[in-house]
């Protein structure tokens, strides 16, 4: 059953409600939106535990990799590049024998903490709500089905 609703989220400030209508307005390619291709690296199921992670100091990967728990060594691997790539995430190699390699976050990657920090705390705060959710969903489809 779909409920009808007066509006979404009356908190949105209306500047960024009417920046995205100016971008449909405009015909923006979806696939060229930078909050698509910022969401597609911090929505994946690594990089904010792993931006949280170097929030307070630089880290070794096996430190990285301990803390984080379940994720292969070569997820690891792949999600510190990618964090690398987009800017967030500095890679230092110390001229050691063996070598002794760091993570820290750059500039970018600490400005990302405060907005990433509101979504955490909603998450946390709103986790049983969508569980609950989920569960109703799937029940109602399963009665559907």
């Amino acid at each position: 059953m779909t409920r009808e609703h007066v509006s979404n989220l009356p908190e949105v400030p209306e500047e960024i409600i009417q920046h995205f209508d100016q971008w449909q307005a405009e015909g923006v390619d979806a696939s060229n939106c930078p909050v698509r291709d910022v969401l597609d690296r911090i929505g994946d199921k690594w990089s904010v535990l792993i931006l949280m992670m170097l929030a307070r100091e630089p880290k070794r990967f096996s430190a990285l990799n301990k803390a984080v728990g379940d994720i292969s060594k070569r997820m690891l691997t792949q999600t510190l590049r990618a964090l690398q790539r987009d800017g967030l995430v500095e890679r230092t190699v110390y001229p050691t024998t063996p070598p002794r390699v760091d993570y820290r976050l750059t500039d970018l990657g600490h400005s990302a903490l405060r907005p990433l920090a509101g979504l955490i705390v909603w998450a946390d705060k709103r986790h049983d709500d969508i569980r609950a959710a989920r569960d109703a969903f799937d029940r109602q489809e399963t009665v559907a089905a």
